[in-house]
C-alpha cells in the first residue's frame, strides 16, 4: 500500500429539510387547523480515528464528502427524517486543519476519537408552529438551513515513542528490524527507505514501545534536498530521538563526525523544537571498527554531542552487539515519561475537581 501522509478534502453537511404548510382535512372536521411538520436535520460529516488504518491513501483520490439532506416535512404532523451522518475513518495521529483559516479542527491522537467536521443544516419549521389565537390558519413555514461547508487539510503524524534519525546508509533499517517486528527494505545502497516504518519493540510480557524509522537526511534537507525533511513531522510526537551514526563508512573520505554535525544543523534549521528533544547518539557498525580505536571514537562523540543525561551507545545492528542495553535504557526512559504524564493528568483532574463548586442538586 502506498504511504500517504497528506491530503486535502472538501466536506459539507446535508441541507435541512423544508417545513410543510398543510391543513388537517378529515370528514366532519371542516376546520382542522394547521398540521405541517418540520423538516429533518441534514446529515453531518464526522472524523474518527481507527488504529487499523495506517495511511491517508483513501483520501488522495476521493476528496469530496457531502452528507445527505434531511427530508421535507409533510402533513398530518409528519416530521421529515434526518439525513444519515458520514463517518470518515482516519489513522490515529491525523491532524485536521481548516484550509481557509489555518485553524486546527481536530487532533485524532487516540483510537476512537471523534470530531465533527461539518454540521448538517437545521430543518425548517412547519406551519404547525405558527398557529396562535389571532392566526388560526397560518401558511408560513421556513426552509431548511444549508449544511456547513469546509475545505480541510489532513496531515498524518505517526504515533511513536522513539524515532530513528540519521544519514542514508547509517543502518537505521537494520537496527529497527533487529529490535522490532518491522521488516523494512535493506540494501547496500542509500535511500532504501522511502517512507516511514513503525515497529513494536517487546521488552517484556506487558512492556513495549513503538519505534519509527524515517528516510535518511542529507545536507541541505531543510531547504528541500532529499526525502528526509518530508517525513520529519512523524518524529514530532516522539519522546526520544536516536541519532544513528555510521561509525565505519565504506567511503573512507566520509567523516562520521562531520556527518553528525551536518545532521544536527539540518535538524535545528528545520524545527528547533524537534532539535531540543532528548537525542541519544547511537554509533552503529562498531563491529567494523578496530578494537583499539573504539574507546577513542566513543569518547570523541560523547564530548561533542552528548547533552546532559543523554548517553552514547556503541552497537552493531548486524551482530546485535549492544542492542539489549539500548532497548532496556529506552524502555526505562519511556516508562518514566509515561508515569510523569499520567501524574500530570491526575494532578490536573484533582485541581479541576477541587475548584469546582459543590452542587447539591448533582447528588
Amino acid at each position: 500500500m502506498k504511504f500517504v501522509d497528506e491530503a486535502r478534502i472538501e466536506v459539507q453537511g446535508g441541507k435541512g429539510g423544508n417545513g410543510a404548510a398543510s391543513f388537517r382535512r378529515e370528514k366532519f372536521i371542516p376546520k382542522g387547523g394547521p398540521d405541517g411538520g418540520d423538516g429533518g436535520r441534514g446529515g453531518s460529516v464526522w472524523a474518527e480515528a481507527d488504529r487499523n488504518i495506517n495511511t491517508l491513501v483513501d483520501y488522495q483520490y476521493t476528496r469530496k464528502f457531502f452528507a445527505p439532506a434531511g427530508e421535507n416535512g409533510r402533513g398530518a404532523d409528519c416530521y421529515g427524517a434526518g439525513g444519515k451522518d458520514i463517518v470518515l475513518r482516519m489513522p490515529v495521529g491525523t491532524i485536521i486543519r481548516d484550509t481557509d483559516t489555518g485553524e486546527t479542527v481536530a487532533d485524532l491522537a487516540e483510537h476512537g476519537a471523534r470530531a465533527l467536521l461539518a454540521a448538517g443544516g437545521k430543518g425548517g419549521l412547519g406551519n404547525l408552529h405558527f398557529k396562535s389565537s389571532v392566526n388560526r390558519a397560518p401558511r408560513q413555514f421556513t426552509p431548511g438551513e444549508p449544511g456547513q461547508y469546509r475545505s480541510l487539510e489532513l496531515e498524518l503524524k505517526v504515533l511513536a515513542d522513539v524515532g530513528l534519525l540519521g544519514m542514508p546508509n547509517a543502518g537505521k533499517s537494520t537496527l529497527i528490524s533487529a529490535v522490532s517486528n518491522a521488516r523494512p527494505k535493506i540494501a547496500d545502497y542509500p535511500f532504501t527507505t522511502l517512507h516511514p516504518h513503525l515497529g513494536v519493540v517487546r521488552v517484556g510480557p506487558e512492556q513495549s514501545f513503538v519505534l519509527a524509522d524515517v528516510p535518511g537526511l542529507i545536507e541541505g534537507a531543510a531547504e528541500g534536498a532529499g526525502l528526509g525533511h518530508l517525513f520529519l513531522r512523524h518524529l514530532s510526537r516522539t519522546k526520544v530521538l536516536l541519532h544513528v551514526i555510521d561509525a565505519c563508512p565504506i567511503d573512507e573520505s566520509v567523516d562520521p563526525f562531520e556527518q553528525a554535525h551536518a545532521l544536527v544543523g539540518e535538524l535545528e534549521k528545520y524545527d528547533p523544537e524537534l532539535a531540543a528533544k532528548p537525542r541519544w547518539v547511537v554509533l552503529n557498525k562498531m563491529d567494523l571498527v578496530p578494537e583499539e580505536e573504539r574507546e577513542g571514537l566513543i569518547r570523541k562523540f560523547r564530548d561533542a554531542f552528548a547533552r546532559e543525561h543523554e548517553p552514547v551507545f556503541a552497537v552493531s545492528a548486524a551482530t546485535r552487539e549492544g542492542l539489549p542495553e539500548l532497548v532496556n535504557k529506552l524502555a526505562q526512559k519511556i516508562d518514566e515519561d509515561r508515569r510523569a504524564e499520567q501524574q500530570f493528568l491526575d494532578d490536573e483532574r484533582f485541581d479541576e475537581a477541587r475548584n469546582t463548586p459543590f452542587d447539591p442538586a448533582a447528588d
